[in-house]
């Protein structure tokens, strides 16, 4: 009998333990273009596809393309694994939107601190490296960004730190400051890129979640605080999505509208020009599949 109390007792601390810390901030590795804090549990496969569909509206949409269903702006596939409770990598394939396309991408994150609910100024901290390799053919002409005339050319990566707070079970937001460095660049801009992520999660209904981020660049032509003098450069915008996600229990299924064309990093925050006044935006939805491994 007090063998049978003292199995109880440990059950309860070890429970009790795991309640500390607030548990799906977000509910996917995902916002809708930017990452979440969330990494995957160890022994954890997340098999993603995400799709990006051409503008609903506008200039290059409406009924003619079937508001964008037509055409295709970008897809990734791939999958994650976690290694660690706190440490997952993965890799990618997404045909990309800018100069540099047919992009093999490797993701690596992890979280650093974990919000703890007793401590009210407790926040979750979670790193992220993305590198992104283009496998484009090599063109021979110099004034190309394809011509590759060296082999690092073909290499873009973005550093984050995601960092998020879920007030309640109704309420998350996170800011994720990030870094972009590009090899080869258009000769009017910069290969560094600063900007500052922001994203929310609403929890609407058991199943339902209303999600929104923002990324604004802080330099170069891609910021809306610089103004740029080449006329050469393209009219750059701030990436902005509105999502809806459904957990089904099995999988996270999310229908989104944003104005970003790229999915990976370094092309949603170097390479969108889509305005949402002028009907620039698209339908993209994206399907994770857990698989225990």
């Amino acid at each position: 009998m007090r063998c049978l109390a003292l199995i109880s007792l440990l059950f309860w601390s070890l429970t009790t333990v795991a309640q500390d810390y607030a548990y799906r901030t977000f509910k996917d590795t995902r916002v809708i273009n930017t990452h979440s804090t969330e990494t995957l549990p160890k022994g954890k496969l997340d098999i993603r596809i995400s799709h990006r569909f051409g503008d609903l509206l506008g200039a290059a949409g409406g009924w003619k393309t079937f508001y964008g269903l037509e055409t295709a702006a970008d897809v990734m596939i791939g999958g994650e694994y976690g290694f660690a409770e706190n440490f997952n990598m993965g890799i990618y394939r997404s045909k990309g939107v800018g100069d540099l396309r047919q992009l093999v991408s490797g993701v690596a994150k992890y979280r650093l601190i974990r919000q703890k609910l007793d401590e009210p100024s407790s926040f979750s901290l979670t790193l992220l490296g993305v590198g992104s390799f283009s496998t484009m053919e090599k063109i021979d002409d110099p004034r190309l960004a394809q011509s590759f005339e060296k082999f690092p050319h073909r290499l873009i990566y973005t550093t984050q730190l995601l960092i998020a707070k879920k007030f309640s079970d109704q309420f998350s937001l996170q800011i994720s400051p990030s870094f972009t460095h590009r090899n080869i660049v258009r000769f009017d801009e910069g290969n560094d890129i600063f900007s500052v992520g922001t994203a929310a999660r609403f929890q609407l209904t058991k199943v339902i979640g209303l999600l929104l981020d923002a990324t604004i660049p802080i330099n170069g032509v891609q910021s809306p605080f610089v103004e740029s003098k080449n006329i050469v450069s393209r009219n750059y915008t701030i990436p902005l999505g509105i999502g809806v996600e459904f957990d089904t229990g099995g999988h996270v299924f999310q229908v989104n509208l944003t104005n970003s064309t790229g999915i990976i990093e370094p092309d949603y925050i170097g390479n969108t020009t889509g305005d949402w006044l002028k009907g620039e935006f698209r339908l993209g939805f994206t399907i994770s599949r857990l698989f225990n491994l």
